[in-house]
């Protein structure tokens, strides 16, 4: 059953399933809870309660906020554990990745640990190098630019279609789903400021960060010329020991839609033990 968090004058849309510690879960731009749909029922089905949420203008939450930087769906992602009472672990995904870094530097009472998923985190220098020698990066950036400037959908799509080099069974209707979504007034700007909102904002709170963290990224992620790169610049500027990186071979931009068993074989342990500390 979705459920409503009136915040900032506004309505957050969730669900929450299961029994236990509680997760929060926060999806990608252009997307919905719905990215979610294989890991939330797994997670519950082990043992936790698990908060899906649909990021501020995504999924079934309302439009017309006066922000999408990181430090506001930050924002939204406390209001929501402090309302169904944390502490809590959030698993962010690639701009939830950067948001959840702010919420847990800023919010150290109630999360207790990260899981960032692909996570844009750090402020991105223009990589020339990495546009010309790699052909899934370039053409990702193109497609990228296309709905940052031009609102295209069949970029979005296209982009997509790298971002999940694997797809899973129910890939069609999913993306169905996605471009109904986006076809409705107003998701195509949310996109486009996500798009638009620069990670630095998440950067400077890394160090800031006193849980632990469990960086996930995949080798075939078309976002970086070289993505476990990446993963290891996050894990960098957080302070010494709080960070850990795994690099799911194969995996696109979307692990826990691509590889949902191993993204869930990761977060188990992780999960147990960063809860049992809370």
């Amino acid at each position: 059953m979705t459920e409503y968090l009136t915040t900032a004058g506004n309505t957050i849309a969730y669900d929450v399933t299961g029994d236990g510690p509680l997760v929060v879960l926060a999806h990608g731009i252009g997307d919905s809870r719905h990215s979610y749909r294989f890991l939330a029922p797994a997670l519950a089905a082990h043992g936790y309660r698990v908060a899906n949420v649909d990021l501020r203008g995504c999924g079934d939450s309302g439009v017309g906020w006066d922000g999408y930087s990181r430090t506001d769906i930050a924002g939204d992602l406390v209001a929501v554990v402090r309302h169904l009472g944390g502490p809590a672990v959030v698993i962010g995904h690639s701009i939830s990745g950067g948001a959840a870094t702010i919420a847990a530097a800023t919010a150290p009472d109630v999360v207790a640990g990260l899981v960032e998923l692909a996570p844009f985190t750090r402020a991105q220098s223009f990589d020339v190098g990495g546009l010309v020698r790699h052909k899934r990066f370039r053409t990702a950036y193109g497609h990228l630019a296309k709905v940052m400037f031009g609102g295209s959908l069949t970029s979005w799509k296209k982009y997509l279609d790298l971002a999940v080099p694997a797809k899973p069974a129910d890939w069609d209707f999913e993306l169905a789903r996605i471009d109904a979504k986006l076809r409705e007034p107003g998701r195509m700007e949310v996109l486009q400021a996500m798009c638009k909102a620069s990670p630095s904002d998440a950067g400077a709170h890394l160090a800031g960060v006193a849980c632990p963290v469990l960086v996930v990224v995949g080798s075939a992620d078309p976002d970086w010329a070289d993505p476990r790169a990446e993963g290891e610049k996050v894990v960098a500027d957080l302070p010494h020991g709080r960070g850990e990186l795994v690099v799911i071979d194969g995996a696109g931009h979307y692990p826990h839609v691509q590889t949902p068993d191993e993204v869930l074989a990761l977060a188990l342990p992780f999960l147990a033990e960063t809860l049992a500390r809370a």
